[in-house]
């Protein structure tokens, strides 16, 4: 059984639009909200953070409704083509209400907008495993992955090539570059896979093959549950520190460096193409010394280059080279925090642990923008890498006392699986 890279390919192409759009989303909005209607850092936080919380209660909503739609074209596809249309109207909108100053407007189509991109972020991402055969997922996921890494590349490219160097740029051609991708993305996916025939196919291919079976439900012993506790705990403090640093650093490169335009985009860009080209040395070095070795090391990594980022006065080449450890460590933490959550609750219901994980992710990206935003507005935007720094610190902490779940992982058969997160 061979996978269909593709039909892989193009089935990416909604995840890609997806990763794109959030790219964007991250870095500009705060700065459309601040330099254009003048709104504090803690009320930008909270706005930051309403995405997050709408996830946490419309994800799971529309995964489901999803689960239960049937229609001549499929169930995730009417949810993928709708969400995709509203979402890029809602989006053109945005330039057009900050070019005339129409907070109003602006603020009712940014609603609309999250709304729209929630609508078909749990379908888009369930249609991988719709098709494709069980055997075959992990290296699926490795090509969803890697499409949803150029659509973040791509924004920032843009971002870099059509944000202007002044204090209000006009953000339409960013906005219009990437509505043009989602749009293109979308009906390229539609064209080319055919859900309803597909997911009929893949059944069957299912069924021949025997499935996978239940697994036998047991309790988690107490020391595993002490782990797991800490683990988590240690996934919310670190995300406490990363997504305060990405939410914030378009602001804070402008505030405390000078930097305008699009100028902020390359040290993002650096350690976003570096977590892509560690994923493969990452899997062998966690086949070495461990999963929990490999993320006390990442971590270990994004905390200095916090540190070291307090001393930047202005901004200076080196940084890249500190955005770049930053781009390896969060790969290292990414690649191997969710199996060990995984390894701990093998036996147990392991969706619900799944689930577990990416509340707690989430709790983190709807607090830390709020918080470092009160910080960044009632202090000092130079609070932002000392906040990084202690919460990275303490998920260093939390960490070192995780006892369960650290295995080393099997050598990928094939090269393209260390990029399966």
């Amino acid at each position: 059984m061979k996978l269909n890279y593709k039909r892989t390919i193009c089935i990416g192409l909604a995840f890609m639009s997806i990763c794109s759009f959030w790219q964007m989303y991250d870095n500009i909005i705060p700065l459309i909200l601040q330099n254009t209607f003048h709104i504090g850092e803690t009320v930008t936080g909270f706005i930051m953070a309403l995405d997050n919380v709408l996830a946490l209660f419309l994800l799971p909503f529309f995964g489901t409704l999803s689960d239960n739609t049937n229609t001549k074209i499929g169930k995730r596809t009417p949810f993928i083509v709708t969400g995709t249309f509203l979402a890029v109207i809602f989006l053109m909108v945005l330039p057009i209400a900050d070019n005339y100053n129409r907070l109003i407007l602006f603020i009712t189509a940014l609603g609309m907008l999250l709304l729209s991109m929630s609508f078909y972020r749990s379908p888009a991402v369930a249609l991988m495993p719709d098709l494709t055969p069980k055997p075959l997922r992990s290296k699926a996921n490795a090509v969803i992955n890697l499409m949803g890494a150029i659509g973040a590349v791509y924004s920032l490219l843009m971002i870099k090539m059509l944000v202007k160097e002044e204090d209000r740029p006009d953000y339409f051609p960013l906005f219009m570059a990437i509505g043009i991708i989602m749009t293109v993305a979308v009906i390229i996916l539609v064209l080319s896979v055919k859900e309803k025939k597909l997911t009929e196919a893949i059944n069957i291919d299912d069924e021949e093959s025997g499935g996978e079976g239940e697994a036998v439900q047991k309790e988690m012993s107490t020391e595993v549950r002490k782990s797991l506790i800490l683990i988590l705990a240690s996934i919310f403090l670190w995300f406490m520190a990363y997504n305060a640093v990405t939410t914030a650093f378009s602001r804070y490169t402008y505030f405390v460096w000078g930097l305008q335009g699009g100028g902020f985009a390359d040290c993002l860009m650096v350690a976003t193409v570096t977590a892509i080209i560690s994923y493969i040395p990452i899997g062998f070095l966690s086949a070495k010394i461990g999963r929990k070795k490999t993320i006390l090391i990442g971590i270990s990594l994004m905390s200095i280059c916090y540190l070291l980022g307090v001393f930047y006065q202005t901004y200076h080449f080196s940084i890249n080279i500190g955005f770049a450890f930053i781009g390896f460590g969060w790969a290292a933490i990414n690649v191997n925090s969710y199996p060990m959550v995984v390894e701990m609750s093998k036996g147990s219901n392991i969706g619900k642990y799944t689930g577990l994980y990416y509340t707690f992710s989430m709790m983190a990206q709807i607090f830390t923008p709020i918080l470092s935003g009160a910080l960044l507005e009632n202090v000092s935007y130079r609070t932002l890498f000392p906040y990084a720094f202690v919460f990275s610190v303490l998920s260093f902490i939390t960490m070192i006392f995780v006892k369960h779940g650290d295995v080393k992982p099997e050598k990928k058969e094939f090269t393209l699986e260390n990029f399966d997160l």
